[in-house]
């Protein structure tokens, strides 16, 4: 029997997201998760997937999971620095430091556990964080979670940064100084300003660290926006996920030699938890090849993207400032947006409701993620869906 305590507090807090409009049912898929997906038996478009090169389901990779399982074990059998490292982990690493352009990384579980892990392996109290308002949570966790002062800059604002970045750096109260951003901010689409980062950060001496979640697989050819804007050389820590555009799962931060070497004696993460399995470090070798070798990949990505961003626009939705194939559709009130996306599951087209907290309050949306194994009568069907559910909530003419 639970606590009354605990009961209580749970009834009550379930019920006030459930009347606010905030509480978000989640859905089990019947099979892979694919352009196409079924949800109780029903087939649906999948637009909510952060699969953007369709990487999930692809043969090459399946083929590379089955056969490093086969050589190594389903699982890598300890934490990496006591004997859980294998060869393929040690490979995996090399390949994603040749892919970002550094002299070494570091893998990870997970990209929350790289925020956790390599944020409070280098800051700490006494030390300072200037961070972008709209970063991800795990930056936030990660933050909070090394003691350092956090202060808050304005969304993309480089006057807000200079000004922060000069007054923390001049003040003699930290000892250190460090400016996180997204490259892709996930709920807008929109991408950060690096080279104006560097040239501010640059001058004030303050460490860069660049979560590339949403940009690895997507930006720079695959590369990320570090490698868009050719900054690798001029960025501290390059951090991405493996479970987005690389299709697996896992985190990674890319940097010096002497960074990684850091991290792999300080990150708790990477410390006192079992390693990524050999099946998965072998897919993620294999995404990163075929992202080298195919460049069509990412190529059909960014059509497909602007295809259907183009069309959303033409039939009067608000989009946002997208600069990515993160594509939202804003409707602002938190009711609305849960009730869009009923309307759009019921009609075939699978997107969720994103509301308050993962994006500020009256901004609710459904955010789309068109990606390359859509194919254009796919994205035309969702665009009719979308058209008829639009006008019949009076959210388009």
């Amino acid at each position: 029997m639970s606590s009354k305590v605990l009961d209580q507090f749970l009834e009550t807090n379930l019920e006030d997201l459930k009347e606010k409009g905030l509480f978000s049912t989640i859905d089990v898929l019947e099979g892979s998760n694919g352009a196409i997906i079924t949800v109780k038996g029903k087939k649906m478009i999948n637009l909510a997937s952060n699969n953007y090169l369709g990487f999930a389901t692809r043969p090459e990779l399946i083929e590379a999971d089955v056969e490093a399982t086969k050589h190594y074990g389903a699982g890598a059998g300890a934490v990496r620095t006591i004997n859980g490292t294998l060869d393929i982990h040690q490979k995996l690493e090399e390949k994603i430091a040749e892919f970002k352009g550094t002299e070494a990384a570091i893998a990870f579980q997970s990209g929350f556990n790289c925020n956790m892990g390599a944020i409070s392996a280098v800051m700490k109290k006494g030390d300072a964080i200037l961070s972008d308002e709209l970063n991800h949570a795990s930056i936030i966790d990660g933050s909070r979670l090394s003691g350092a002062k956090i202060i808050r800059v304005k969304h993309q604002d480089m006057e807000d940064l200079e000004a922060k970045a000069k007054a923390a750096t001049e003040s003699g109260e930290y000892n250190k100084v460090m400016y996180i951003t997204d490259g892709v901010f996930s709920m807008d689409g929109d991408v950060a300003k690096i080279p104006e980062i560097v040239e501010i950060c640059e001058k004030y001496n303050v460490i860069t660290y660049v979560d590339d979640a949403h940009g690895t697989g997507v930006m720079g050819e695959g590369r990320g926006t570090v490698k868009h804007f050719g900054m690798q050389d001029h960025i501290d820590f390059q951090m991405g996920t493996l479970s987005k555009g690389i299709g697996v799962v896992g985190g990674y931060v890319a940097g010096t030699k002497q960074l990684i070497t850091w991290l792999k004696s300080q990150a708790r993460p990477f410390l006192f938890s079992t390693s990524l399995t050999p099946g998965a470090s072998g897919a993620c070798i294999k995404a990163i090849e075929l992202i080298e070798e195919h460049p069509e990949y990412v190529e059909t990505l960014w059509e497909n993207a602007n295809y259907f961003k183009s069309e959303l626009k033409r039939i009067g939705y608000d989009i946002g400032h997208a600069e990515t194939p993160i594509t939202p559709v804003i409707v602002g009130d938190e009711r609305l947006a849960q009730e869009f996306s009923k309307k759009l599951l019921e009609n075939g087209v699978y997107v969720k409701p994103i509301v308050f907290p993962t994006v500020p309050l009256g901004t609710g949306r459904v955010r789309n993620m068109p990606n390359a194994g859509h194919t254009k009568e796919m994205l035309d069907d969702a665009i009719k869906v979308y058209e008829k559910v639009g006008k019949e909530l009076g959210i388009i003419k």
